[in-house]
C-alpha cells in the first residue's frame, strides 16, 4: 500500500503523495456515511494526517483526514478542532475567499462551506461517492471550481446554490488526475495535472487548451507570483517556470529529488515547497533558484502557510509537522 490513498478513492492509486510515500496511514475509503456523517472530536487531531491550510484572515485553517478541520488564532501556536463539520470524509484541499468564507473539498465528492471563518462546515455539494475532489479554487465568493481524479472537475457561479460538471481535457487528456487550480491575478487559469499536462484557460474557465511541458512526470501543485510568473512542481523535485503566461517553462533546479506536494510565497517574496521524505525548499529570488534542506523527521509534508515573522506553517502525514512554540 502507498500512501496515494490519502487524497484518490480507493480505485485510484495516483495522487500527490504517490511514489514513495510512507505507508503508515491508514486508508480513508468514501461512503455515502463518510461523506455525510459529523467529524469525531479527536484528542489527538493535531496528529491527524492533513492535507491542506489555508488563512482566513488572521486564522490558519487545516483540513485532513475523517473530516478534521484545525483552526488556529496564534498563527499556528495552538490548534483547535472546528465546532462542527458535516463530513467524515478525506478532506484534501482549502480555500477561503476572505476572512468568513470558504471551501474545503475532498473524498466521495464532498464540497463543505464555511461562512463564520471555519468554525462550522456544512454540506454544500456532493458530486459523486465515486469522485475524489483534490483541489478547490475561489476567484471571489461566487465563481469557484473544484477538480479531482480521473478529469473530473465542477464549476459554480452562484456561491454554491449550483455546480455543473464540465470537460477540461479531450482524448487522452480527458482522464488526467487535476491535482492543482491557480490563476495569475488578471491573467489566466491554470491546472496542474499528470503526465507533464497542464491544462490553461484565457476566458475564466469556460474554455480549455492542453499546455505540454519540458518535464513528462505528473505536476502536484502550483502557484502564482506576486510579479506575474508562476510556478509549478510535483515528481522527483522537480519545479518549472514561467513568465509569460505559460507559453514557455524553464525547468528549476531544487536540490533535491524528493517529490514536492505543496507550495506557497510569502509575504516578504521568499516561495516555500513542501513535500516527500521531509523535503523543504526556499527561494529568495522569485523561483529562479532553490536551497533545499531536509526535515530530520523525514515525514511526508502536503502544505504550507506562512506563519507569524514568516515562518513556515507545515503540515502532513502526522499532523502539524512545524509550527511555532506555543508561549508559556
Amino acid at each position: 500500500m502507498i500512501a496515494s490513498v490519502l487524497r484518490i478513492a480507493v480505485a485510484c492509486v495516483v495522487s500527490a503523495f504517490a511514489a514513495g510515500a510512507s505507508a503508515q496511514v491508514p486508508a480513508s475509503v468514501p461512503s455515502p456515511a463518510s461523506a455525510t456523517a459529523t467529524a469525531f472530536k479527536a484528542p489527538l487531531a493535531t496528529k491527524a494526517p492533513l492535507l491542506g491550510v489555508a488563512r482566513a484572515g488572521s486564522r490558519l485553517v487545516a483540513v485532513g483526514d475523517y473530516g478534521v478541520i484545525l483552526l488556529s488564532d496564534d498563527d499556528g501556536k495552538t490548534w483547535r478542532q472546528a465546532k462542527s463539520v458535516a463530513t467524515r470524509a478525506m478532506l484534501t484541499a482549502v480555500t477561503m475567499s476572505d476572512a468568513q468564507q470558504g471551501w474545503a473539498v475532498g473524498h466521495g465528492g464532498t464540497v463543505l462551506q464555511t461562512i463564520d471563518g471555519g468554525e462550522t462546515w456544512t454540506r454544500n455539494h456532493l458530486a459523486g461517492n465515486d469522485v475524489a475532489l483534490l483541489s478547490v479554487w475561489f476567484a471571489d465568493a461566487n465563481h469557484g471550481i473544484a477538480a479531482g481524479a480521473f478529469g473530473f472537475a465542477t464549476a459554480t457561479h452562484d456561491g454554491g446554490r449550483t455546480w455543473k460538471e464540465f470537460a477540461v481535457g479531450i482524448g487522452d487528456d480527458r482522464d488526467r488526475h487535476l491535482n492543482a487550480i491557480f490563476a495569475l491575478p488578471d491573467g489566466p487559469l491554470f491546472i496542474a495535472a499528470e503526465a507533464g499536462t497542464l491544462f490553461r484557460s484565457g476566458d475564466d474557465g469556460r474554455t480549455w487548451e492542453t499546455l505540454r511541458l519540458p518535464y513528462k512526470g505528473s505536476l502536484w501543485g502550483g502557484m502564482a507570483l506576486r510579479d506575474g510568473t508562476a510556478i509549478v512542481f510535483g515528481m522527483r523535485g522537480h519545479a518549472l517556470r514561467t513568465a509569460d503566461q505559460g507559453r514557455s517553462w524553464t525547468d528549476v533546479p531544487t536540490g533535491t529529488d524528493q517529490s514536492w506536494s505543496g507550495g506557497r510565497q510569502f509575504g516578504d517574496g521568499t516561495i516555500v515547497l513542501v513535500g516527500l521524505g521531509g523535503a523543504v525548499a526556499k527561494s529568495a529570488d522569485g523561483g529562479h533558484s532553490f536551497q533545499a534542506t531536509i526535515r530530520p523527521e523525514r515525514q511526508t509534508l502536503a502544505a504550507v502557510a506562512e506563519g507569524a515573522r514568516g515562518q513556515p506553517i507545515i503540515v502532513g502525514l502526522n499532523g502539524i509537522a512545524a509550527s511555532p512554540p506555543a508561549a508559556k
